[in-house]
C-alpha cells in the first residue's frame, strides 16, 4: 500500500470483472488448450443455480496453476522500458548501470531469484502473504481514505424513516441470499478468457474483520467452522446493535420480520448524544491498536467489539446528508462513503476495521465502504449486482408471525482516556475529511461502445485519455498505476500494468502537436491502445514487472541481505509514486467506486463503462496546491472528445 513498496494501495480493486459461469474442472488437456486463448479482461455476470456440493470449491481451488515467478531478464528489461517515458535520459542511464551489475550471472540478482523460486515451490503462492502484510496489514495510515474503497449506488427514491428500512431489510434478505450460495459452496465460478479464476476472496468477505496491531494489523473470519456468524450490526445515531438474521430453524428471517427488527432498532436509539465509539476506527492504525488494547480491557466492552468483529456485515442506518444542488450530489454521497462525512455527520456511524458496511441513509442516498485487506473490488461488486437486483424482486410467500427477540444493544463503558482517543480520533479525522477533494462525473457523450465499435479496447482507450489529460495538465507523463487481476492463479490478487509506456508518450506529444497529421495521430492512439492490450494480457498471465520487483526486494530482507541498490535508487522511487492511481471496476448496476490517491500529490481514478456512458470517481488532495479533482475531470472530459474526433475523421491504417 505505501508507495515505497509498490504502489500499493494504488492496488485498488483488481481489474475489470470477469465472466461467471457454471463451474467445471477441466481435464488438464482441457486446460492447456484453454490457456492457449487470448484472454479477454472484462465480461459479466451469468448466474446459475446449483444444489449444495461440499468440497466443490476446494476441488476448484487445487486445479488453479500456481502464480509463476517471472524469468529474471525479461523484468530487468521490461523494467528500464517502463522508466523510459517517466525518468530523465540521466537517471535512466545511471539505472541501466544497476540492472547490469544486479542481473551478473552468479550475482545478487540470481540468488534472490532462485529463492523466489523456492519460495514459490514450497508455498501455494509466493506473493500472497508478503502482498497482504506489506500492501495492507503492515500498512500504518488510517484505512479510512487511505485504503478503503466506497461505492456509490443509485439514489434510492424513499424520503423517510419507513422507506429506509423497508430499503435496508430487502438488501439484507440480500445478503444472506447470496451468502447462502457462498456456505453451499453453489456460487457460480468466474472465467476469464475460457480460464476458471480463484475464488478464494469471495469466501473472505463476510463475517471477516480487521483487528489493529502495534506493528502489524490482523484478520479474523467467522464465515467458516462450527461457530459460525448468526448475526449482522447495525448502527444507527453512533450505536451499535447485534441483529440475529436467522431463525430457530436456521432459516434466513425475511424482509418482513427484518423491518420490524430494525423498528426496533431505530425506536430505541433515538438520541445521539451517544460516544461515537466507531470513530476510535478511523485512526492511525499504531493510535487505533493502543486504544484498542485499552478499550477490551473493560468486559462489556470486549463483548460488544467482540460481537461486532464476528458479525457477517454491517449495516449503518445513516441521518440524510446536508441537501446540495444535484451536480455535486454524487460526490458528496462518495464522500460519504468513503469518511462519512466528519464527526458531525456520519463518521460515528461506521466500524471501519469491517469488511463489508452498507450504508442506507434516509434521504435515499445509498453504497458502501470495505476494508481492502481481504479482496479487491470485483468479488464486492459481483456481491452488490446480486443484491442490487434481489431489491427489485417482489416479496413471496407469507412471514413467520412468531415474535421476535428484542435485538441486543452494545454497550461501551467510556473511560476518561477512551473519551481522549475519540476526541483525538475526531480531531484527525476531521483533518482528512476536508483533505478529501472528490468529483464523481458521469460522461454521458458516449460509453465503452464507441472503442469497441472502432475495435479498440474501451480499458485502454480511457487509459490513454487519462495519460493525455494528465500530459495536458503537467507537461509530462507520470508512474501511472492500474490494477490487473491475478485471479487466473491460486490466491492470486493483483499486479501493475504501468499504463505509462513509450507508445502512449509518443501519442499525447503528438497530440497537440502543430507539425503532425491527424492521420499519424490516430495511427499512434491505435498503437498506444494496442501497447497497453499487450501489457494487460502480461500482467494477467503473471508476467507483470511490479510484484516480482516487491518479491526480489522482500527476498533480500528475508535473506538478511543488503537491499541491492537497485531498490534504492531514485528511478524506483519515481517508478514506485504514482500520481495516477487508476482502476477499472465495471458492474452490471449503474454505480461507481472510489477511493483516495495513494502519495500527497496525485490522484485516485476508478470507473465503471457502462454503454452509453462511463461512470468516473476522481479523487486528489486539497492541501496539494498542484492537484484537482473538479480540473482533472474537466480535462478527461476533453481528452476523451478529442479522441473520439481523431478517430472519427481518420480511417482505420493497417498499422
Amino acid at each position: 500500500m505505501g508507495s515505497t513498496l509498490s504502489g500499493g494501495r494504488g492496488d485498488q480493486t483488481g481489474r475489470g470483472r470477469e465472466r461467471f459461469t457454471v463451474f467445471s474442472v477441466l481435464p488438464a488437456m482441457d486446460r492447456k488448450q484453454k490457456q492457449a486463448e487470448k484472454a479477454r479482461p472484462c465480461g459479466l455476470l451469468k448466474q446459475t443455480a446449483l444444489n449444495k456440493i461440499p468440497g466443490r470449491f476446494q476441488l476448484h481451488q487445487e486445479a488453479l496453476p500456481h502464480l509463476p515467478v517471472p524469468p529474471l531478464q525479461q523484468t530487468l528489461d521490461r523494467y528500464l522500458l517502463a522508466l523510459q517515458p517517466i525518468v530523465s535520459p540521466e537517471e535512466l542511464s545511471h539505472t541501466q548501470g544497476l540492472v547490469e551489475e544486479f542481473r551478473k550471472p552468479g550475482g545478487v540478482g540470481e540468488r534472490l531469484q532462485k529463492g523466489l523460486e523456492r519460495r514459490a515451490r514450497k508455498t501455494e503462492n509466493w506473493l500472497s502473504d508478503w502482498w497482504l502484510k506489506t500492501a495492507y496489514l503492515e500498512y500504518r495510515l488510517p484505512v479510512v481514505v487511505h485504503s478503503s474503497p466506497g461505492v456509490v449506488l443509485p439514489k434510492q427514491d424513499f424520503l423517510d424513516r419507513q422507506g429506509q428500512l423497508r430499503f435496508a431489510a430487502k438488501l439484507i434478505e440480500g445478503i444472506l441470499d447470496f451468502k447462502a450460495m457462498i456456505d453451499n459452496e453453489t456460487l457460480p465460478v468466474e472465467y476469464m478468457g475460457g480460464k476458471p479464476l480463484c475464488m478464494n476472496q469471495y469466501y473472505q468477505i463476510l463475517s471477516s474483520c480487521r483487528i489493529p496491531g502495534p506493528k502489524r494489523d490482523s484478520i479474523v473470519n467467522y464465515a467458516k467452522g462450527k461457530k459460525q456468524s448468526r448475526h449482522i450490526t447495525v448502527v444507527h445515531n453512533f450505536q451499535f446493535f447485534e441483529l440475529d438474521v436467522y431463525n430457530s430453524d436456521g432459516s434466513p428471517l425475511t424482509a418482513d420480520q427484518l423491518f420490524v427488527q430494525l423498528e426496533k432498532i431505530w425506536n430505541t436509539s433515538l438520541q445521539t448524544n451517544k460516544e461515537p465509539v466507531g470513530i476510535l476506527t478511523t485512526n492511525h492504525r499504531n493510535s487505533w491498536a493502543k486504544a484498542y488494547s485499552n478499550l477490551i480491557k473493560d468486559k462489556t466492552n470486549k463483548e460488544s467489539v467482540r460481537a461486532i468483529e464476528k458479525s457477517i456485515c454491517t449495516v449503518c442506518l445513516d441521518a440524510p446528508m446536508p441537501r446540495v444542488s444535484d451536480d455535486i450530489y454524487k460526490s458528496r454521497v462518495a464522500a460519504q462513503m468513503l469518511h462519512g462525512g466528519g464527526s458531525r455527520l456520519n463518521s460515528g456511524n461506521r466500524w471501519f476495521d469491517k469488511t463489508l458496511q452498507f450504508i442506507i441513509a434516509e434521504d435515499g442516498s445509498c453504497g458502501l465502504v470495505y476494508e481492502h485487506a481481504p479482496s479487491e473490488g470485483p468479488p464486492i461488486v459481483a456481491l452488490l449486482d446480486h443484491i442490487v437486483e434481489f431489491t427489485k424482486k417482489p416479496e413471496v410467500g407469507k412471514s413467520s408471525t412468531v415474535p421476535l427477540p428484542m435485538p441486543k444493544k452494545l454497550r461501551f463503558n467510556i473511560t476518561p482516556e477512551i473519551k481522549n482517543d475519540i476526541e483525538d480520533a475526531k480531531q484527525n479525522l476531521n483533518i482528512m475529511v476536508e483533505d478529501l477533494d472528490i468529483k464523481v462525473m458521469v460522461f454521458h457523450q458516449f460509453g465503452k461502445g464507441f472503442p469497441k465499435s472502432e475495435k479498440i479496447s474501451p480499458d485502454a482507450f480511457i487509459q490513454l485519455a487519462l495519460q493525455l489529460a494528465y500530459y495536458r495538465m503537467y507537461g509530462h507523463a507520470c508512474a501511472t498505476y492500474e490494477s490487473a487481476s491475478l485471479r487466473m492463479f491460486r490466491l492470486g490478487r493483483t499486479d501493475t500494468i504501468r499504463s505509462a509506456s513509450v507508445a502512449s508518450l509518443n501519442f499525447v506529444q503528438s497530440m497537440d502537436s502543430p507539425d503532425k497529421l491527424e492521420q499519424e495521430k490516430a495511427d499512434l492512439l491505435r498503437k498506444a491502445t494496442q501497447a497497453h492490450r499487450e501489457y494487460t494480457d502480461m500482467a494477467i498471465r503473471g508476467n507483470a514487472i511490479d510484484r516480482h520487483l516487491l518479491g526480489l526486494k522482500l527476498q533480500a530482507i528475508e535473506d538478511l541481505v543488503s537491499i541491492p541498490e537497485l531498490f534504492m535508487d531514485t528511478a524506483y522511487a519515481v517508478a514506485m509514486h504514482f500520481n495516477l492511481s487508476t482502476s477499472q471496476v465495471p458492474a452490471k448496476t449503474d454505480c461507481v467506486m472510489c477511493f483516495g490517491p495513494v502519495v500527497p500529490d496525485g490522484y485516485g481514478v476508478c470507473y465503471n463503462p457502462m454503454e452509453e456512458h462511463i461512470n468516473f470517481a476522481i479523487s486528489a488532495f486539497n492541501s496539494c496546491a498542484d492537484t484537482n479533482a473538479a480540473r482533472m475531470a474537466h480535462y478527461l472530459e476533453k481528452a476523451l472528445l478529442d479522441m473520439r474526433i481523431l478517430l472519427q475523421a481518420a480511417p482505420k491504417s493497417k498499422l
